[in-house]
C-alpha cells in the first residue's frame, strides 16, 4: 500500500494537539491509514447495496436515541450501567455522536429493563425526558419546519439519522392524517415496549416542537391490549386502540397545519442540507474502515480480538465477520494489513523508536515484531527503517 504522507509534517501537526506521546503516534497512525484529524476516512468507498436498498452499514440506531432510552430507564429507577453491561452495550460509546448500535442489542436492553422493573408499561414512565435534542439533526429539522405536517414529512425523510430500522408514511383520512410507523427488529423479535416507545417518542417530540398541548385523535398498536391501559391513556392523552393493522398515531387536520413556534424557512433549508449530509455519511460508512480505526486505537494495549472490535462497533462477532466478508476481507486479514501499514509509517519516522513501534503495534516483545516485519517486507524493522530513510530523507526543520 503506497504511503503518500509527509511523515514529519504529520508528526508536527500531531504534536500541537496531542497530550502525550501515545496520542501523537495514534494520530500519526490515522494519517498513515488515510484518516483525517477527526478519525474519519478521507476517502470512503461507494456504499454496497443489499436488500430493500439499504446499505450493509445500516439497520442500526444512533447513540443519541439509545441514550434517550437509558435516561428513561434511569428515571424509572433502574440500574442503567448494569443493564447496559448485560446487554453488551458500552456506556462510554453513548457519548460518541457517531456511534451506532445494532437493533438486536436494543431489543435485549428493553427485555432486561422490563424484567428488572417488573413494569410492562415502562415505555410510558418518563414523558418529560424526551426532547428533540435526542433526535440528533432530525430534531432541529423538525423544529424549523413550517407546521406539524412539514415536521412529520421531514421526520419520514430523515429518520435514518436516528434509526435505520424505522420508517413511516402519512395517510390522508377524512378525520385527519395518520402516521403509520414500521420497525425492523432484525433476527431477534422486539418486545412490544419498543414499538410503544417508538410511537410515544414521536408524539412527545411533536408536543415539544408544537410548544404546547397536543392531543392526537387516537393512537394505534398492532399488539393485543395489555391488562392495564391507564398508563397509555394518561401518556398519550387520547384513546388508544389495540390489535390494529398499524402502529401509528392520528392527528387532526387543524393540528397538522398548526404553525410551529420555531419555524424558520432559512434555518429549515440549512437543517435539510445538514441532514442530507448526515444521511450521505451513514450510507458511505464502511465496516472495514470502522473496524480498522478501532484496531489502531486498541493496538497499544495489545492485539485486539474480533470479540473486542465487534463489541466496540456495536455488533455481534458473526455480523462483523459477515460484513467484512461482504467488503472483501476478514478480521485477521484486516488486523494484519493494518499492522503492516502502521509499521511502515512508524519506521519512516524518527519520532518513533523501534521499541515504541513494537508497543504501538501490540506486539508482546521485539522478537514478534521482527518476525512479522520479515514476513511483511522481507526485512527486519531496523533494515526497513534504513531503507525508508534512504528512499525518503526527512526534511530539516526550518
Amino acid at each position: 500500500m503506497p504511503m503518500p504522507v509527509d511523515w514529519m509534517r504529520a508528526v508536527r501537526r500531531c504534536d500541537v494537539h496531542a497530550r502525550n506521546r501515545r496520542e501523537v503516534c495514534l494520530v500519526l497512525a490515522c494519517h498513515s491509514l488515510g484518516f483525517g484529524d477527526t478519525g474519519e476516512p478521507e476517502c470512503q468507498p461507494e456504499p454496497r447495496p443489499c436488500a430493500e436498498g439499504i446499505t450493509v452499514s445500516e439497520r442500526t440506531i444512533s447513540a443519541s436515541w439509545v441514550r434517550q432510552i437509558t435516561e428513561v430507564f434511569a428515571a424509572a429507577g433502574l440500574d442503567v450501567p448494569a443493564l447496559c453491561k448485560q446487554a453488551g452495550l458500552d456506556l462510554q460509546r453513548l457519548a460518541d455522536p457517531d456511534a451506532r448500535f445494532e437493533t438486536e442489542q436494543l431489543s435485549v436492553l428493553w427485555e432486561l429493563a422490563i424484567a428488572q422493573s417488573g413494569n410492562p408499561a415502562i415505555a410510558m414512565v418518563a414523558p418529560k425526558v424526551i426532547r428533540p435534542v435526542h433526535l440528533d439533526a432530525l430534531g432541529y429539522v423538525m423544529m424549523s419546519s413550517p407546521h406539524l405536517r412539514g415536521a412529520l414529512e421531514r421526520a419520514i425523510r430523515f429518520v435514518r439519522i436516528v434509526s435505520s430500522t424505522t420508517s413511516g408514511c402519512l395517510t390522508l383520512l377524512d378525520e385527519g392524517m395518520r402516521l403509520d410507523m414500521e420497525m425492523y427488529a432484525g433476527s431477534r423479535p422486539a418486545p412490544r415496549q419498543r414499538y410503544e416507545f417508538m410511537v410515544f417518542g414521536l408524539v412527545s417530540a411533536c408536543r415539544w416542537i408544537a410548544g404546547g398541548e397536543l392531543r392526537p385523535l387516537q393512537v394505534e398498536f398492532r399488539h393485543p391490549e395489555p391488562e392495564d391501559v391507564r398508563p397509555y391513556e394518561e401518556a398519550f392523552h387520547c384513546p388508544v386502540h389495540w390489535g390494529c393493522a398499524h402502529d401509528g398515531v392520528l392527528f387532526s387536520h387543524a393540528d397538522m397545519l398548526r404553525p410551529l413556534p420555531a419555524s424558520n424557512p432559512r434555518l429549515a433549508e440549512l437543517h435539510d442540507r445538514f441532514a442530507e449530509q448526515r444521511i450521505d455519511q451513514l450510507n458511505q460508512a464502511s465496516c472495514t474502515d470502522r473496524a480498522r480505526r478501532l484496531i489502531v486505537q486498541a493496538l497499544p494495549d495489545g492485539e485486539p480480538t474480533r470479540t473486542h472490535i465487534a463489541k466496540a462497533i456495536g455488533m455481534s462477532e458473526r455480523t462483523l465477520q459477515r460484513r467484512l466478508q461482504d467488503e472483501g476481507s476478514t478480521f485477521q486479514q484486516l488486523l494484519d494489513t493494518t499492522r503492516r501499514d502502521l509499521a511502515e509509517g512508524y519506521l519512516a519516522s524518527d519520532e518513533v523508536s523501534l521499541a515504541e513501534a513494537s508497543y504501538l503495534l501490540g506486539f508482546s516483545d521485539q522478537s514478534n515484531f521482527t518476525r512479522a516485519s520479515r514476513r511483511w517486507f522481507d526485512l527486519s524493522p531496523r533494515e526497513l527503517r534504513s531503507r525508508l530513510r534512504a528512499d525518503h530523507p526527512f526534511e530539516t526543520p526550518a
